[in-house]
This record gives structure tokens, sequence and C-alpha cells, in this order.
């Protein structure tokens, strides 16, 4: 199981972090968001032992994801936030190394004001 939390209310410009704990060991990870009207994107991903990131090219230079594996737990720190940033914020994991996002978190909503 994937729990997401820390979304909010930010003015543009701001900050937030996003945590996603896990109920055991994951396999990569990553966060997606969804807009609404719009389909589910992909934000950024990491692989089991944090070695290796990659980011949406709208991410890229403000969201910084990391995962703490003694926790269980990743995380998605926001910089710089931008009203297209508005979106509910899901935490996947990978059901099997190179495998797709198999597991899911409920979402957390940010908002960003302009």
């Amino acid at each position: 199981q994937l729990q997401a939390s820390g979304g909010g209310l930010v003015q543009a410009g701001g900050s937030l972090s996003l945590s996603c704990a896990a109920s055991g060991r994951t396999n990569g990870m990553a966060w997606f968001r969804q807009a609404p009207g719009r389909e589910r994107e992909f934000v950024a991903a990491i692989t089991s032992s944090g070695g290796s990131t990659h980011y949406a090219d709208s991410a890229r230079g403000r969201f910084t994801i990391s995962r703490d594996n003694a926790k269980n737990t990743v995380y998605l720190q926001m910089n710089n936030l931008k009203p297209d940033d508005t979106a509910v914020y899901y935490c996947a994991a990978r059901g099997v190394v190179g495998g797709p996002y198999h597991y899911w978190g409920q979402g957390t909503q940010v908002t960003v004001s302009s």
C-alpha cells in the first residue's frame, strides 16, 4: 500500500513537499499528476536504490524526487510552483524491476494560486 501526503494550497513561487509512505520495500517509484479535464501525466521517477532519477520537462529544475529506503518513503520536493502545477499528485511503485507501475497511492491535492 502507498499513502501519499503533503499536498495543500500555496501561492505561485512557493514550495511544497510531498511524501509517499509504502507498507514495505518497493522497486522503482514515481510521481504522476492529473489536473481537471486532463490525462494523468508523469512527473518524476526514481530507481529502487535512489541512484537514478528521471523528470518530465515540466518538473526538471524545479522538482526533486528522493527516497529513504529505511523509511520506505519517497519524497517530491516542489519549488517555484506555478498555477499549471495544480493537480492531484499520485505516487506509484513498480511491481517488479523494470515493470509497469502496479501500485498506486490515493492521491494528494496540490493547488497553486496565482
